[in-house]
C-alpha cells in the first residue's frame, strides 16, 4: 500500500460462535451480552487509528461482528475489505470449541487472497503448554492464516503495520511478555453492536491473571498467575462511557475478582458512583470460595451493587478437589461463604464439575441432593470435566497418549471428550442431564424462591435466572452460558462436514421448531411465575427457614451429610488437626 494519498485499510473483527449438535452455528437474534474480547480488540483498534500507527495517509476503518448475534457472510466480509485499498480479517477471542468455525470462516477468505489472523485462548493455550501445534492450528498455518498468541495490548499496532506492508508473520508469540493493562484502551463496542444483545449488560476486565493452580484451567497458563490491574480511573471511564450508551449492568470478567489486589479501591469507586453520583449500576463478579475471609469484601460488594457472584464450587468431594489442584476449595468453608453472600442479598451462581475419576451417576445425584438440602446455593450450573487445550490436564493426557476427542467443537464443557474410568459415555451424558433435572425441579425452584424471600435476595431475578437455566438446557439444548433470545439458523451455515439440507426440509422443520420452542418457553414462564406468586402470597414468606439457612455451628461436621463421606471425614479430621496445631503455636508465641 502506498503512502502518497489518503487510503483506507479495512479491519474486520469477528468473534466466532461454534456449531450445535446438528452442525448449525449457535446464533441468536439477541445474544446475552457483548463479547469482552471483541470489545477489547475494537478499543485497541480505535486507539491505533487515533495514534495513526499506519501513517497519516492511511485511515483505519474498523468493523466488529459477534457471530452469536450476527450472521457472518464471508462475501460481505470480502466486500468490506476489497472495497477498501487494503484490509484484513481478525478472528478474535477464539476458544477451542470455536476454532473449527473460525477455520470455516477463514478458508474462503484466504482462497480470495484476503489476509486473516486468529487469536484467543485456544491458540495461546496450545502454544503455552505443548511443544507442537495441534492439527487445527497447523491447518490454519497451512492456508496462510497468521496465528496470534498472548494479549494484543501494545502489539496490535505492529500486526497492522505488518499487514499493510504485506509482511504478516505466520506466528506472533507474546506469551512470555504479558502487558501492563493499567491504562490500556477502553473495551467499548459501537452502539449498533450493543443493540444486538439483550438487556443492558456488558463486560470488562478489571484485572487479569489468577494465583491458583487448578489443573483444568487455561487462565493461569495464558494470562499468568500474577495479578495485573486496570487503574481505578480507567475502570471509572469504562463505566461512565457505557452508561452513556444505556448500559447499566456490568460483568467483571476477572477470573477471580477477589484476588485483584485493588478490589477494595474498585469497590469503593463503585460505591461512590452509586451513592454520590447516583449512577444506577450493578455488577456480576467471579470469586473463589475463600473470598469471605477477606475483611469487608462481601459487605462492600453488596454496597457496591454486586447482584450476582459466580463461584467455582466445582465439587463437594475433597479428593476430587485435591486431584484437580483446587486446594483453595475447602468444603468446611462452603456454608459460611454462601451464607455471607445471602446476608447481603447477592445471588450465588456456582459452577459444578461432573466427571471426576471417583464420580458415578449415583454419587453425582446423591451429592446434588445434599447440596439442595444443606448449601444455600441459588443457581448451580454443571460442566463436564474437560481437558481444555492450554490446561495442565490436557498436557498430561496428551503426553501420556490418552485418547481425547479430536473434534475441537466438542470442547465446550457441555460434552464428554475423554473416557471416564467408571462411566460409559452414555452414562456420563445421562448423569449430566439428570443433574440439571434434579437441581431444577419445580419443587426445588420453589425452595430457592422461599430462601430468596427470607434472605432479602431478589425473588424476581432468582426466578428469572432459574427459568433461563431450565429453558436453555431443556428447550434450546445449549448451556445457559451460550444462550440467547430467539434462535436463528442459516441453512447454508451448516458445518461443511455435514450435508446441506434441502430447503423443503430445512425451512418447515425450522418453522415448526420455532413454534414448538416458543410454546415450551411460554409454558415454562407461566409455571415459574405461578411458583413465584405462590411464595410471594405466603404471609410467612419472610420467616422461612431450612437446614441450608441455619447458622454455621462447630458440631455440624458431625451431623450434616456434606461431611459424612469417607473423603469428607478425612478432610475434616485433617482440618481439625491443623486448627489445633495453629492454636497451639499461637499460644506458645
Amino acid at each position: 500500500m502506498g503512502h502518497n494519498k489518503k487510503q483506507k485499510f479495512s479491519l474486520v473483527l469477528v468473534k466466532p460462535s461454534h456449531y450445535d449438535d446438528e452442525g448449525y452455528v449457535i446464533q441468536w437474534f439477541r445474544s446475552s451480552m457483548p463479547a469482552n474480547s471483541l470489545a477489547c480488540l475494537y478499543g485497541l483498534a480505535v486507539e491505533c487509528d487515533k495514534e495513526k500507527v499506519l501513517g497519516k495517509n492511511i485511515e483505519l476503518e474498523i468493523h466488529a461482528f459477534d457471530e452469536a448475534n450476527t450472521h457472518i457472510n464471508t462475501e460481505k466480509i470480502s466486500s468490506l475489505i476489497e472495497s477498501a485499498d487494503d484490509g484484513m480479517l481478525m478472528l478474535v477471542g477464539v476458544q477451542s470449541n470455536q476454532f473449527p468455525r473460525a477455520l470455516d470462516i477463514a478458508k474462503p477468505l484466504r482462497a480470495r487472497g484476503i489476509k486473516v489472523a486468529v487469536g484467543g485462548f485456544h491458540v495461546s493455550g496450545v502454544m503455552s503448554m505443548l511443544k507442537e501445534h495441534d492439527s487445527y492450528i497447523q491447518t490454519a498455518l497451512d492456508i496462510g492464516v497468521s496465528i496470534f498468541s498472548g494479549e494484543a495490548e501494545g502489539r496490535l499496532g505492529q500486526v497492522l503495520i505488518d499487514a499493510v506492508n504485506d509482511k504478516l508473520e505466520p506466528i506472533y508469540n507474546f506469551l512470555d511478555d504479558l502487558p501492563n493493562i493499567e491504562n490500556v484502551a477502553m473495551p467499548l463496542l459501537p452502539s449498533e453492536r450493543i443493540r444486538l444483545t439483550a438487556g443492558s449488560t456488558t463486560s470488562f476486565d478489571a484485572g487479569r491473571g489468577c494465583p491458583f493452580t487448578c489443573s483444568f484451567c487455561t487462565i493461569i497458563n495464558v494470562q499468568g498467575q500474577k495479578s495485573r490491574q486496570r487503574s481505578i480511573q480507567s475502570i471509572e471511564n469504562i463505566i461512565r462511557d457505557n452508561v452513556k450508551q444505556g448500559l447499566s449492568s456490568f460483568f467483571i470478567s476477572d477470573d477471580d475478582f477477589a484476588r485483584n489486589k485493588n478490589w477494595e479501591s474498585i469497590l469503593d469507586k463503585f460505591i461512590e458512583l452509586r451513592e454520590v453520583h447516583k449512577l444506577k449500576i450493578s455488577f456480576t463478579i467471579q470469586v473463589d470460595t475463600l473470598c469471605h475471609n477477606l475483611p469487608g469484601f462481601i459487605e462492600k460488594s453488596g454496597r457496591a451493587g454486586v447482584k450476582r457472584a459466580f463461584i467455582g464450587l466445582e465439587n463437594i468431594n475433597p479428593d476430587s478437589l485435591l486431584g484437580a489442584s483446587k486446594r483453595q476449595n475447602k468444603i468446611t468453608d462452603y456454608r459460611a461463604m454462601l451464607l455471607a453472600w445471602k446476608k447481603v442479598g447477592v445471588i450465588t451462581c456456582c459452577g459444578y464439575i461432573l466427571g471426576f475419576p471417583s464420580d458415578t451417576q449415583e454419587s453425582i445425584l446423591r451429592d446434588i441432593e445434599i447440596i439442595k438440602k444443606e448449601l444455600p446455593v441459588d443457581l448451580l450450573e454443571f460442566f463436564y470435566l474437560t481437558p481444555f487445550p492450554g490446561s495442565e490436564d490436557h498436557k498430561k493426557l496428551h503426553i501420556a497418549g490418552v485418547a481425547m476427542d479430536e473434534d475441537l467443537n466438542m470442547y465446550d464443557a457441555n460434552h464428554p471428550v475423554t473416557m471416564h474410568p467408571k462411566m460409559s459415555k452414555k452414562n456420563w451424558e445421562e448423569a449430566c442431564y439428570k443433574a440439571w433435572e434434579a437441581y431444577y425441579t419445580y419443587e426445588h425452584s420453589e425452595t430457592l424462591i422461599k430462601r430468596a424471600m427470607a434472605t432479602g435476595t431478589s425473588p424476581s431475578k432468582t426466578i428469572g435466572l432459574i427459568t433461563w437455566f431450565k429453558g436453555c438446557i431443556h428447550i434450546e439444548k445449549v448451556h445457559p452460558l451460550e444462550g440467547g433470545f430467539f434462535r436463528r439458523k442459516s441453512r447454508k451455515d451448516r458445518r461443511p462436514t455435514l450435508p446441506l439440507e434441502s430447503p423443503f426440509i430445512f425451512y418447515p422443520k425450522y418453522f415448526l421448531e420455532i413454534i414448538w420452542k416458543h410454546f415450551c418457553w411460554t409454558l415454562l414462564v407461566i409455571r415459574m411465575r405461578l411458583v413465584c406468586k405462590r411464595v410471594r402470597n405466603d404471609p410467612k414468606n419472610r420467616e422461612y427457614m431450612d437446614l441450608s439457612l441455619e447458622p454455621v455451628i462447630e458440631k455440624e461436621t458431625e451431623t450434616l451429610e456434606l461431611f459424612q463421606s469417607e473423603s469428607a471425614k478425612k478432610f475434616v479430621e485433617k482440618q481439625n488437626r491443623f486448627e489445633k496445631m495453629r492454636h497451639s503455636l499461637s499460644r506458645s508465641t
